[in-house]
């Protein structure tokens, strides 16, 4: 089944935002409580970027803290850490976008916006949540026989000599562009998804199986043993990127046709196994308890600022 270009866009603009956020945290596959924090002012609303072309981010400078163009879900795999197979919850989270302009209080760090994010979440969203360990079939992303096909990477580190100002604790931006979608994570690491190629620059491995989740069924759990930044590019058929961007689009709460759902089935982990094996790359099935977010309310809207 072909998918139109304008339905390939449409898609991709979903997918970026999700990818972006774990440029934001180290995936895991156990959800780790965090103390209670709050935003010393939040202003949430819908997002302004829903009638441009396709512009999300993440910007943490200094007490200022900028998403902007992402979904409920996405506030809650940025907030608990986790990916979108960690999340059970009612099926439009993945719907509309909303912005966040907020400070952190005195005394509080960068590192506390995951558990500030959990606070506005209960307050504006009047979230109620559980946390369950459960036996959760995931993917092993190992070493093919014959060895990895991979480089060290070789891109250079936006450093503040280079830039000549002291960076962000965090700066992450994706846009879309006609060839695809572009995420800048900082510091020289990107993701550009186009083209039938994923192209990762300058990405441990942990961040690229964190990557990798968002295209499969399952969590992908790094068990490479490579360490340091790596490029890779994957170049895939267009059938099977195709197949590929219909995942992320299913991950990441956009409702399929049955058509669409019957592509998916037929597909399985193959587009991306092939894709891997041919940079010494694959994927292994295994079981393994995952600690999970259920969502047992959520409002589709926040709270006035």
């Amino acid at each position: 089944m072909a998918i139109s270009s304008a339905l390939l866009r449409r898609t991709l603009r979903v997918v970026a935002p999700l990818i972006l956020v774990c440029a934001s945290h180290t995936p895991s596959a156990v959800v780790h409580g965090q103390d209670s924090a709050t935003f010393e002012v939040a202003s949430i609303r819908p997002s302004s970027a829903q009638a441009g072309p396709g512009t999300s981010g993440v910007r943490i400078a200094g007490s200022q803290v900028r998403i902007t163009g992402v979904s409920l879900q996405t506030f809650i795999i940025f907030a608990f850490q986790i990916t979108p197979q960690q999340i059970v919850g009612p099926d439009w989270l993945g719907q509309g976008r909303f912005d966040l302009a907020a400070t952190i209080p005195a005394g509080g760090s960068p590192q506390q916006v995951p558990a500030m994010l959990q606070t506005l979440l209960a307050d504006r969203f009047q979230m109620k949540m559980r946390r369950e360990l459960r036996p959760t079939r995931t993917y092993a992303l190992v070493v093919a026989k014959g060895g990895a096909k991979i480089q060290p990477s070789t891109v250079p580190s936006a450093t503040p000599e280079a830039t000549g100002e002291k960076p962000p604790a965090v700066s992450v931006t994706s846009s879309l562009t006609s060839a695809g979608t572009a995420v800048d994570r900082g510091g020289g690491s990107s993701i550009a998804i186009g083209n039938n190629r994923v192209e990762a620059r300058k990405m441990t491995m942990m961040s690229f199986a964190d990557v990798l989740s968002r295209f499969v069924d399952r969590l992908v759990i790094d068990q490479t043993g490579l360490t340091g930044d790596y490029d890779v590019v994957l170049d895939m058929a267009p059938e099977d990127f195709q197949a590929l961007i219909m995942r992320s689009a299913f991950n990441s709460g956009v409702a399929l046709s049955s058509e669409g759902l019957r592509m998916l089935d037929a597909a399985g982990p193959d587009p991306l196994l092939r894709a891997l094996q041919t940079v010494g790359l694959t994927l292994e099935s295994h079981n393994a308890p995952v600690e999970v977010i259920v969502v047992d309310s959520i409002a589709k809207t926040p709270t006035e600022n």
